[in-house]
């Protein structure tokens, strides 16, 4: 199951966030998205763990009991599918 973190703070690393998760069960990845020309965090990440059994206790112990990195509390959620994007031509007038 992939898993949405936001509201995390710019400094979280993805340590932190496997060392927060990893007391539910294993875990496939960690990613923070960030900013492909300054390398920021944006705020925003997920994680994957292949048991979903898992994963779902993580989610529902994190809603009831906010996560919190560097003062700040983490938004917990299973991630949506992502979904196809029109393909915008060019247009003509």
């Amino acid at each position: 199951m992939n898993i949405y973190l936001g509201n995390l703070p710019f400094n979280a690393t993805e340590d932190e966030l496997r060392n927060a998760f990893s007391e539910f069960g294993e875990i496939s990845s960690v990613k923070v998205i960030t900013d492909r020309f300054s390398g920021r965090s944006k705020g925003f990440g997920f994680i994957e763990m292949p048991n979903n059994s898992e994963a779902d206790k993580a989610v529902k112990a994190f809603s009831k009991v906010p996560l919190r990195l560097h003062g700040q509390s983490i938004k917990v959620n299973q991630a949506e599918k992502t979904r196809k994007r029109k393909k915008r031509g060019r247009r003509r007038y």
